[in-house]
């Protein structure tokens, strides 16, 4: 029986070749991540009233964006990533 596949391969790239890695911190718990373990998250937040960006100029509007890091167990928990095992099929008589 075919066995269903994951929605993405999880690949823990290292960056350095020796000798110790730089730790991040996580975005949501604080905890210190190897940055090759961790799944990168823009945060922002858009104006989505139209009649507000009509009344105000648009060089006036500094909308930011902020790059964070997400460690595996939270990337889980707030479905920025998939679980990383398949479900296999039970076996079938």
């Amino acid at each position: 029986m075919p066995v269903s596949e994951a929605p993405y391969t999880r690949k823990y790239q290292h960056t350095k070749t020796r000798g110790r890695e730089s730790t991040v911190d996580c975005g949501f718990c604080g905890r210190k991540v190897p940055r090759y373990k961790t799944f990168t998250v823009t945060r922002g937040f858009r104006i989505t009233d139209r009649t507000i960006l009509q009344q105000m100029d648009r060089k006036n509007i500094h909308v930011f964006r902020q790059k964070v890091y997400a460690c595996p167990s939270c990337a889980r928990f707030r479905g920025i990533v998939r679980k990383g095992k398949t479900r296999r099929k039970k076996h079938m008589k």
